[in-house]
């Protein structure tokens, strides 16, 4: 969910970049939304960039809560555990659907600055043909080997029955996830985030209303919520394809335009693999913090899986705020008003402090009841008193590790940034599960991605000052600030 609404920002950032670059705005034409970026007030950009941002996550929040809420109206912890240990195969999927939703999305997007409408044609036909086979062999895998597929997510005696029934019905709908992830990045190309709001509202509301009816009319329990999930999603496509062939005729998958020649195959793939990357190394950190979790028992897990809800909505919200403010960065930075672009920086970190602070501080305070709400059962509650303090307690910190990625990504550091993102998702977080585990057992698993928070905000803060000192030292004698008003 982070890529997908980093990789949108970013996207804006080039544009504006380039603007910028080439000249071809001057003061006396500059656009109502540019005047917004250069001179309006702390608020107006809350407002007008961080808003929209804020929705979409919002919406993915809850279209990932749905599930777990519903089954655990049921009062069986093996059945929210399934759930669980289900979840890094679906992130998995994600992570592939993203090397072509974001890859293609960064293509088209310079073909159109190029006006290479036929390389447009190309890319969005690679990206629908090669995400849909995908998605084919990967349902054709999961049904030829679904128990053992279970057995390594971590399904134990008590969850395998319900973990391969979510898996069997869920992978039918593979190809239409792979098709929607990929669509909802590439439709974004030329800017239509209104059309990505609109598909993911419409496969959240759905799966939501089906998660109901199926769970709490029909009581089809697990099964019911895969069956949810796989008719939103097909939902989802069917918007997605009207969508293409009344609205957007440009963004047409014709077969005659599918080529795997290199010239169009690899900017696809080169411009997606980062991200891809970063969330496929987050699925499998999930899944072997769930293998390590299971092991102390059902309950342990489900406690942690409700927990970890919590955290997400913190950590999630953050994170939009800090890449909706992205493109005011960039825009700033690219004028050579770096006085104008310090201030949304320093206020956007002050804000970030100040809602996380909150945010944690209402989760703690309301931990039980918000915990019972998703499962009625005594020891789940005990055990998520713990978690969920596990969870959110660095959420005051977490958007200070946020911003430095998005400083860096906004003024064209890439690759730190990168490295940054990558830090809490496998590379300290993975060594850190194992010693934490080791050493404190499963409050040790709980507390490993706040132990990890600590090193990897130290690292991102570091790299944050050794690319702004370069950024000082390389432009103070070529660059001259434009003058403009202080954030209000």
């Amino acid at each position: 969910m982070k890529i997908f609404v980093f990789l949108k920002i970013t996207f804006k950032m080039k544009e504006v970049q380039q603007i910028m670059e080439t000249g071809k705005h001057t003061k006396n034409t500059i656009s109502k939304s540019e005047n917004m970026l250069a001179e309006g007030s702390f608020s107006q950009l809350l407002v007008k960039l961080c808003i929209p941002t804020v929705v979409v996550i919002l919406v993915m929040i809850v279209y990932n809560m749905a599930d777990t809420y519903f089954i655990g109206q049921t009062g069986n912890p093996d059945k929210i555990a399934a759930i669980s240990l289900s979840m890094p195969f679906f992130t998995i999927l994600s992570g592939v659907a993203t090397l072509f939703g974001n890859g293609g999305c960064t293509s088209i997007s310079m073909a159109l600055g190029r006006k290479d409408y036929d390389k447009i044609k190309s890319f969005c036909s690679i990206c629908c043909y090669c995400g849909v086979a995908i998605g084919i062999v990967f349902m054709l895998i999961v049904l030829v080997a679904i128990r053992p597929i279970a057995t390594m997510l971590g399904a134990d005696e008590g969850t395998m029955e319900f973990t391969c029934q979510y898996l069997q019905i869920f992978s039918l709908g593979a190809p239409f996830v792979m098709f929607n992830h990929t669509f909802n990045s590439v439709i974004r190309a030329d800017g239509a985030a209104s059309q990505s709001m609109v598909s993911n509202l419409l496969g959240t509301v759905s799966n939501i209303v089906l998660d109901a009816l199926f769970i709490m009319v029909f009581h089809w329990d697990v099964a019911g919520a895969a069956l949810a999930t796989v008719i939103g999603n097909v939902l989802t496509s069917v918007y997605l394809v009207y969508y293409l062939w009344k609205k957007q005729p440009a963004f047409r998958p014709y077969p005659k335009y599918f080529t795997l020649k290199k010239e169009y195959l690899v900017p696809v793939l080169t411009l997606g693999l980062p991200m891809c990357c970063s969330t496929m190394l987050n699925s499998v950190s999930h899944m072997i913090s769930n293998r390590m979790m299971i092991g102390y028992g059902s309950v342990v897990l489900s406690a942690q899986s409700v927990a970890g809800k919590l955290s997400m909505v913190i950590t999630m919200l953050l994170m939009a705020f800090c890449m909706g403010m992205q493109p005011a960065i960039s825009y700033n930075y690219g004028r050579g008003d770096f006085k104008r672009m310090y201030d949304v920086i320093r206020k956007t970190g002050i804000f970030t402090v100040v809602l996380g602070f909150v945010l944690s501080a209402g989760c703690y305070v309301a931990r039980t009841p918000i915990i019972s709400a998703f499962i009625d059962n005594e020891e789940v509650i005990a055990y998520g008193q713990i978690m969920v303090l596990a969870s959110i307690c660095t959420g005051p910190f977490y958007g200070i590790y946020q911003l430095c990625q998005t400083f860096m990504q906004a003024t064209g550091q890439a690759a730190y940034a990168t490295f940054t993102a990558l830090l809490d998702k496998g590379l300290f977080y993975l060594p850190i599960l194992f010693l934490m585990n080791y050493l404190f057992k499963m409050y040790g698993i709980a507390f490993s991605a706040a132990v990890t928070l600590i090193f990897a905000l130290a690292v991102g803060v570091a790299l944050a000052l050794k690319w702004n000192k370069k950024i000082k030292e390389t432009t103070q004698e070529t660059i001259s600030p434009v003058p403009s008003q202080s954030l209000r």
